[in-house]
């Protein structure tokens, strides 16, 4: 197929999936799209991208199917470890000083992130005057996330990562093993409400102590990623944090003469003023 007729097609279905149904991708990475939506149709029984936004107008299971291919459930416990000893140190001794705290896990995928950060806020004393608020507009992962059962052959990696991240006790004790599978801890689970939220299209969390979009930002077009720094913004209480991944950065966006970096290494900023200010 001609390149220039295919990224005309992709432009063309995204463009109709925002006008039928709301869900904006069209400033995802058009790399990213691309890739992933090849991959779908190369293993359907479509063979243009053009047929499948036809279907998609008509269906709207057949678009929930698509668009479970645009969000990256790349994922583990304890990702980056240094992440978590660092959230430890940098973060939460200033946490400790609120009467209670409001986090919001933007892009939790499968949910394995939320329950590292539920465990190390546990461990820290903190979780019971904590609410996470825990994100993604992938609704199949999100009941994932809901569930926490994750496979045991990921286990002995996840234990890996949590002792490397400073972890004082045994994973061991936030989950049951049943047969091939481990289901998170209940008491993991109280304090974390699982939402469906599209950073593309809806509106700010308010009053946010802490906001973690880690891994994500990576696969949005410049334009995407100044809104969800806005965004962010609007939802982050002053001096509170924002922890994005490895790959991501602050230092071009708008609201970064707002931040101070906390650590370099691992995409730790804190508000110091509101964006909202300097547009006054």
């Amino acid at each position: 197929m001609n390149n220039n007729v295919e990224d005309i097609e992709l432009e063309l279905m995204l463009e109709a999936i925002f006008k039928r149904y709301g869900h904006d991708f069209r400033n995802y990475s058009r790399a990213s799209i691309k890739r992933r939506v090849k991959y779908f149709l190369n293993n359907s029984d479509h063979k243009r991208i053009s047929e499948l936004t036809a279907k998609l107008l008509y269906d709207q299971e057949f678009l929930q199917q698509l668009i479970q291919h645009f969000s990256i459930p790349v994922t583990e416990m304890f990702r980056d470890p240094d992440f978590y000893s660092s959230l430890r140190t940098n973060i939460l001794p200033l946490l400790k000083t609120y009467p209670f705290v409001k986090i919001w896990h933007a892009g939790c995928a499968s949910g394995e992130e939320v329950y590292s950060l539920a465990i190390v806020l546990r461990e820290e004393g903190l979780y019971d005057r904590s609410t996470i608020y825990a994100t993604d507009f992938n609704e199949s992962m999100l009941e994932k996330a809901k569930q926490g059962i994750y496979s045991i052959t990921d286990i002995k990696n996840f234990m890996e990562n949590y002792r490397k991240s400073g972890g004082a006790y045994s994973l061991a004790n936030y989950f049951e093993a049943h047969y091939d599978s481990v289901i998170m801890s209940g008491a993991l689970k109280k304090n974390i409400t699982f939402a469906r939220h599209n950073l593309a299209v809806d509106n700010a969390f308010g009053e946010m102590h802490l906001i973690m979009c880690r891994n994500v930002l990576i696969y949005f077009d410049r334009i995407l990623q100044d809104r969800v720094f806005r965004l962010f913004d609007d939802s982050l209480i002053r001096d509170g944090f924002l922890c994005l991944g490895k790959k991501e950065t602050l230092s071009f966006s708008a609201i970064a003469p707002f931040y101070e970096s906390i650590s370099n290494n691992m995409k730790i900023y804190q508000k110091r003023r509101p964006y909202q200010e300097f547009d006054q």
